[in-house]
């Protein structure tokens, strides 16, 4: 069977309040069309058109090397999108597959139980549609036995049509030829003055054609309009992705307070407790123990790692590293094997050697640190001068004292010290010790003498 597909995205989506485009909204960590466009290549079309129209520029990127687009410079209802989308068909014989881009539970199966139905029964055109518990807001199904002879909008259906349960899922096969045909008699005059798709239903009818319909999942059905749709499909899919997960061998105390993106990796044997959420790139390694209260963006997690109340975005952490809690690790952190990130600490654009710790109260910016390095609480590598970034040179086996500032460009030799509370700007040999403070004076009778000159002022 000759397919081709034409998806339809060029609404703005007026109920969502917002300037970006409809379809462009994120459902676990992919925009809607990007769901459609994945349920719609393993049916191997031989061609896919996505039809375009608000932020056509943006939308239309991300049909690149999926599909090709075509522009809606005007958006008159979905019949004059589907015009729009066959005139960017090369071929428009065969069958055409009609779907919108705004259904991400859409599955490849029923789309393909919908083809497969469509060639065996040679009908004309084949509906997709569903049983829905609330019908209110859908398109009304008209049936004449195993037949469909029309499909009412709800804004144009009358009392008995309100009362249908089934509904019209939006998504449709059709001889192209026949479309095209039908969609030249299709007109505005209905309650939204729109060309609408459904007319070609009757007008297909009406010409002796037959058309069929197949029922799918209401889940699959579900559509987004607004931001409480969108909530619940991404309610949905999180669902479903964490199923698959476990299933896969993953643990999870509360999968409800679980939320992982659709491209995230997860090894067998990892551990996530609650409020975690692990989005974008990320990879997590087998035996990791992630949350309770835990942001993980593009970042990669090794075997073994513990990662606690923390926010880490593009770093890497690596084999049995301990991270938290209450740890920020920045674009470009890069902790070794074994090393530590501890409670109220912040690291960017640095890496950490194997079995160095960083535990409390410190900053580590623009930096490399040697292996079995100790930080003590309070250290600061100063890297801005007001106006460039400088680097930072920690070397092995070295400990720096609490409350030190490492003022950048600085290189700590190995096996190197510094006192507590130093400002170190000058490079410290391997083996030696560096202090920098002045030395303590003690004033006796201070108290004393603050003491009386608050009891008497005079």
């Amino acid at each position: 069977m000759s397919v081709r597909t034409v998806i339809l995205a060029a609404g703005k989506g007026t109920r969502m309040k917002s300037d970006l485009a409809k379809v462009l909204h994120v459902a676990a960590g992919r925009p809607l069309l990007a769901w459609v466009l994945e349920s719609v290549a393993p049916l191997d079309a031989e061609e896919t058109v996505v039809v375009v129209g608000h932020q056509a520029d943006t939308v239309a990127e991300l049909v690149e090397g999926r599909g090709r687009s075509a522009l809606q410079a005007e958006q008159r209802g979905t019949a004059d999108a589907v015009q729009v989308g066959l005139a960017g068909l090369s071929d428009r014989s065969g069958t055409v597959l009609v779907l919108p881009g705004d259904m991400p539970l859409l599955s490849t199966k029923s789309l393909q139980g919908l083809l497969d139905h469509h060639e065996a029964t040679a009908a004309t055109a084949t509906v997709l549609t569903a049983r829905a518990s609330d019908p209110s807001g859908y398109g009304r199904v008209l049936r004449d036995g195993d037949s469909v002879v029309g499909i009412v909008e709800d804004g144009d259906a009358d009392q008995a049509q309100l009362a249908i349960d089934e509904i019209n899922t939006s998504v449709y096969a059709f001889d192209g030829a026949a479309l095209q045909e039908a969609l030249a008699e299709v007109t505005d005059d209905n309650s939204q003055t729109e060309l609408y798709l459904t007319d070609v239903v009757e007008i297909l009818v009406a010409r002796g054609h037959r058309v069929g319909a197949v029922t799918t999942d209401e889940v699959e059905a579900m559509g987004v309009n607004s931001h409480e749709q969108l909530a619940a499909v991404s309610a949905l899919i999180r669902q479903r992705i964490n199923e698959a997960w476990m299933y896969a061998g993953v643990w999870m105390l509360d999968p409800a307070r679980v939320y992982v993106d659709a491209d995230v990796r997860l090894a067998p044997g990892v551990r996530l407790y609650p409020d975690v959420y692990l989005e974008g790139a990320t990879e997590v390694g087998e035996g990791a123990e992630i949350g309770p209260s835990v942001q993980l963006r593009d970042s990669t997690v090794g075997p073994g790692a513990s990662v606690r109340y923390s926010v880490v975005q593009g770093a890497r952490i690596g084999v049995d590293v301990n991270v938290g809690p209450f740890t920020y690790l920045r674009p470009g952190a890069d902790l070794a094997h074994g090393a530590k990130a501890g409670s109220f600490v912040e690291i960017k654009n640095s890496q950490v050697g194997r079995g160095s710790k960083v535990p409390h109260l410190s900053y580590v910016g623009d930096a490399t640190i040697g292996e079995k390095s100790n930080l003590g609480a309070g250290t600061v590598t100063v890297n801005y001068d007001g106006f460039e970034k400088h680097h930072t040179t920690i070397g092995d086996r070295v400990r720096i004292g609490s409350d030190t500032m490492l003022v950048a460009p600085v290189t700590i030799g190995d096996d190197a010290y510094t006192g507590a509370g130093s400002v170190i700007s000058e490079d410290v040999p391997p083996g030696s010790l560096a202090i920098e403070r002045s030395d303590q004076k003690e004033v006796p009778g201070y108290a004393d003498r603050r003491r009386r000159r608050l009891e008497d002022p005079t």
